[in-house]
């Protein structure tokens, strides 16, 4: 074999090896991507550095859902710095579930699962609730279709009790029939989808071992 194939052979070896390295460093492009920009551009946008850092900004996860320098903006960031882990989004996808979950044992008579996640004095509403409708020989066939609307509505902190409270408007949808003893419909449609407004409030202390919130108040 002659050193000139050698030497082309060696190259070839050396660009393949640079293509893999870049493309597991850079990926790889699918789909629609913008066009460039092709226009004329000025010395100064020219001499700019590719991407602007704006250090002590806006917190977007917490101003995409309060008033930024609002009080519960303050409340949000303030358990933030009690417990660096939180997040508003994450936490408003919890308690998007927790409004499913919470919901649907109530309508189907059994808090049994989610009793951890609610205050003694929910708890105690909810099940005086359950137990008239029992004493009356009533049940409640629910079908959760899904939440239409999340709206965080107000935060506070307890700098003191480190206790975080944080309240959510939901408006779910879902489909319900109430029967009596005799297995009779005597209010709703199995087959209307109807819309539930509710106003939520949650509280933990944050830092806590425990992850899991509260519910501790409940309103339309």
């Amino acid at each position: 074999m002659s050193s000139s194939l050698i030497q082309l052979l060696v190259l070839a070896g050396i660009a393949v090896f640079l293509i893999l390295r870049l493309r597991s460093v850079l990926g790889t492009r699918e789909g629609f991507e913008k066009p460039p920009v092709t226009g004329p551009t000025s010395g100064r946008s020219a001499r700019r550095p590719e991407f602007d850092v704006i250090e002590g900004g806006p917190d977007h996860d917490i101003t995409d859902h309060v008033e930024d320098g609002s009080s519960s903006a303050k409340a949000l960031a303030a358990m933030k710095m009690a417990e660096p882990g939180f997040t508003v989004g994450t936490f408003l996808e919890g308690s998007r579930a927790a409004y499913e979950m919470i919901l649907m044992a109530f309508e189907a008579g059994d808090l049994s699962d989610v009793r951890n996640f609610l205050s003694d004095d929910v708890a105690e509403s909810f099940q005086s609730v359950i137990d008239l409708r029992a004493e009356q020989g009533l049940t409640v066939e629910a079908h959760f279709v899904g939440v239409r609307e999340i709206t965080l509505k107000e935060a506070e902190f307890n700098r003191d009790t480190a206790e975080g409270e944080v309240t959510v408007k939901f408006v779910g949808e879902l489909t319900s029939v109430v029967k009596n003893a005799d297995g009779e419909v005597v209010e709703g449609d199995a087959t209307e989808i109807k819309r539930q407004r509710d106003v939520w409030t949650f509280a933990r202390k944050m830092g806590a071992d425990n992850p899991n919130w509260q519910l501790v108040a409940t309103g339309e």
